[in-house]
């Protein structure tokens, strides 16, 4: 499910006095929104329903984390004017160039931030600096090359945008505990996926 932040908005608009929060923090999943997401996964056997009720029921668990804990940072980031929007655009850009070298401040002009506002905003969000960040994606994206293509190291070092074998090797090394090759067959071997999180 993609969070459609446009729908998101128009909640806000027709509900927002309904709807209080807190700051962003990890929390567990409330009943309400638990039982919105089951009836969501059970019109997987019932295809017919699907375009009569899922949008019914992707706006109602959009409206049921309205309600919770993170709230408020799903409410900062469906204003297309807040900090949480524009360090989205920099996220986006990021995710859709990881082979490009990080500029923070090429990033806080798409941001419409100056470097300093960008690089605080943007830790903020995400507890990493722009480079690291995108280090995290390079390092996923390699993980899922080497998954649904095994072999070279190397190839899959420079297809992700590192310019050294070696030094991708000690970062996928640090971030996963194991070099590339043994950290592929273990999750080939154990039928796993590697899934990204960012």
């Amino acid at each position: 499910m993609t969070l459609d932040l446009q729908a998101v908005a128009a909640l806000l608009v027709e509900h927002g006095p309904v709807l209080g929060g807190d700051r962003f923090s990890t929390s567990p999943v409330d009943d309400d929104l638990l039982d919105a997401l089951r009836r969501m996964l059970r019109l997987l056997d019932r295809p017919a329903e699907i375009p009569v009720l899922a949008a019914m029921l992707e706006r109602e668990m959009l409206f049921r984390l309205l309600q919770g804990p993170q709230g408020e940072k799903l409410r900062e980031l469906a204003r297309a004017d807040g900090h949480l929007s524009r360090i989205g655009q920099a996220i986006a850009w990021i995710r859709s160039h990881p082979h490009q070298p990080v500029r923070v401040g090429d990033l806080a002009e798409i941001a419409h931030m100056s470097s300093a506002a960008f690089y605080r905003h943007f830790k903020a969000a995400t507890a990493l600096s722009p480079i690291q960040y995108q280090k995290q994606i390079r390092l996923l994206e390699a993980r899922h090359l080497l998954i649904a293509q095994p072999g070279n190291v190397a190839r899959v070092a420079f297809a992700v945008g590192y310019e050294s074998a070696s030094q991708f090797s000690r970062e996928y090394a640090r971030q996963f505990g194991s070099p590339p090759a043994r950290d592929a067959a273990r999750l080939l071997a154990g039928g796993e996926t590697a899934i990204e999180v960012l």
